[in-house]
């Protein structure tokens, strides 16, 4: 079998990725202490319960949230990168002694960059500076943590799977289309920002970074007329970032590229795991079947884990959540307005919730034996012809109109009506107060929007299309509206989150400077032990 050039090039990627330098060891490394990072470490672990994000995601938003919070409260010293690392270590988010002071003034130098565009749109625009100026900051979490762990393999995989795309792929006009072509640029683009949200699930931050990259190939290292630029066109930079990834176009694309994903990763895996012997797999087809065959199952189990963590999570934020909001508001308002609490109600607005979400997840099928066979397929077309052959046609999204869009919306109202009409007539069939019917209705929604969100997950694999049972589409239908509804909440707890306001300032803060003294009390300690002879 003849490897592709691109396959080719992404070997040496790989190689290149696993004779990576390594901190050599007179170099001066941030070292924390071991008992105080376990404390620390405990504390990430709770927050993560209260503030639970996807696994892959984890390590950035804590680079965000820290990041963020030291700069409300300090100022950037020469030695600010120094103590935002070690914090970060400490939570263990990076190895102890791994990041040596070289990249520490690596990342000084990126968040002075960040900081200075930040501050100057604060300074030159009155309307959204700010928002812009935090949309910024959230990026630079995204160069910190590929700056300390740099995503070599990763982007050359994304960069195949890209230009893989973009030769099979034809946009198709029509006259009737509302939305104009696609020119070459644009599709590329999205093509790119499709990858990356279905290969390596990456955010919107994540992908706003890369793509900066490309509108400015010095990003990494700007000019000072770059940057002056940036800052002083924050707000229109950030909008047309924005637009790119939220084009009318995107969820085509990006339906295209899940269906095709899984071939790449699974690439992915057997090159991380023995690149050495690649070339042998390729040239005996039993090993090569073998290699796909251990590479996939490897990744179903670690998928199974996966979808029950974040069942678990799930559950766990919303329960402790949900007693939260019970003991500060339900509770209170029931007594308030009915004199007695009906313990019922606050039980089953507990549990039926958590019930749901385990059967949407215990549900979903993740893996079959015909799906692995057009994996294998589709991974040895990647190996030898650079992908798929399969032309894809992608024709321009329409607008409904009509008779058949107007009937289209009263069913959907209908069903919107029914599903939370009879919700609430069972409700009150078991007497919750009004106000423990909001609380209710909200939590269920908020449940069907995760386990749905799972269920995606769980499909991860899925290259061949799955039907689903016709009980599971009539719930499907009457859900759907609960469904947008708790994509709705989602959105706006995860933007007006009162307590993780709470534990970023009222807990976070403080508990961060008894860490560092209790370090520093430490380190006091050893020193006059050492200094006895």
């Amino acid at each position: 079998m003849i490897i592709s050039p691109g396959v080719r090039k992404l070997i040496a990627e790989y190689e290149l990725w696993r004779g990576r330098a390594q901190v050599r060891q007179e170099e001066e490394v941030i070292s924390v202490d071991e008992i105080v990072a376990r404390v620390a470490l405990f504390y990430e672990k709770l927050r993560e319960i209260v503030d639970w994000r996807a696994e892959h995601l984890l390590r950035k938003t804590a680079i965000e949230r820290i990041l963020k919070r030291r700069l409300a409260i300090h100022k950037v010293s020469e030695d600010f990168a120094e103590n935002f690392l070690a914090e970060l270590v400490r939570g263990g988010h990076f190895p102890n002694k791994k990041i040596s002071f070289a990249q520490v003034d690596e990342i000084q130098t990126v968040i002075e960059k960040y900081i200075f565009i930040a501050e100057h749109s604060r300074n030159r625009q009155k309307n959204g500076g700010r928002n812009s100026a935090d949309w910024i900051l959230s990026i630079a979490a995204v160069e910190i943590e590929e700056a300390l762990s740099v995503p070599r393999r990763e982007r050359a995989l994304i960069e195949l799977m890209t230009e893989d795309l973009e030769k099979n792929i034809n946009l198709v006009a029509r006259k009737r289309d509302l939305e104009r072509p696609l020119a070459e640029g644009e599709k590329r683009l999205q093509i790119y920002v499709a990858v990356q949200k279905t290969l390596f699930k990456l955010d919107n931050f994540s992908i706003a970074y890369h793509i900066l990259e490309k509108f400015y190939p010095d990003w990494e290292t700007p000019s000072q007329e770059t940057l002056a630029y940036v800052a002083e066109n924050l707000d229109t930079l950030r909008e047309n970032v924005e637009k790119i990834i939220s084009h009318p176009y995107s969820e085509r694309f990006y339906q295209l590229a899940e269906k095709y994903d899984t071939p790449y990763l699974i690439l992915h895996d057997i090159l991380s795991d023995d690149t050495d012997r690649f070339e042998q797999f390729v040239n005996d087809p039993p090993s090569l079947e073998g290699a796909i065959r251990h590479a996939y199952d490897k990744r179903h189990a670690r998928l199974r884990r996966r979808i029950g963590r974040a069942a678990f999570y799930s559950i766990l934020s919303i329960f402790i959540t949900k007693i939260l909001i019970a003991l500060a508001i339900e509770v209170p308002v029931d007594r308030y307005l009915q004199s007695e609490l009906n313990y019922v109600a606050i039980g089953l607005s507990v549990v039926v919730p958590a019930i749901v979400l385990f059967g949407l997840v215990a549900t979903v099928r993740t893996s079959t034996q015909r799906n692995f066979e057009r994996v294998m397929m589709e991974v040895v077309k990647i190996i030898q012809v650079r992908g798929s052959q399969e032309p894809h046609n992608i024709f321009p999204p329409r607008k409904r109109a009509g008779l058949g869009a107007s009937t289209v919306y009263v069913f959907y109202l209908l069903s919107f009506i029914i599903s939370f009409g009879a919700l609430i007539w069972v409700l009150q069939k078991l007497e919750f107060s009004p106000f423990s019917m909001v609380i209710f209705l909200m939590f269920m929604s908020l449940v069907l929007f995760a386990g749905t969100k799972i269920r995606q997950q769980a499909r991860e694999l899925m290259v061949e299309t799955t039907k689903e049972g016709f009980l599971y589409n009539v719930f499907d239908i009457f859900s759907l509206p609960m469904i947008q509804v708790g994509r709705w909440l989602s959105g706006q707890i995860g933007r007006y989150n009162v307590l993780v306001l709470v534990l970023n300032f009222l807990i976070e803060a403080p508990f961060q400077i008894f860490v560092e003294f209790l370090e520093q009390w430490r380190s006091f300690l050893r020193e006059k032990k050492d200094e006895i002879h």
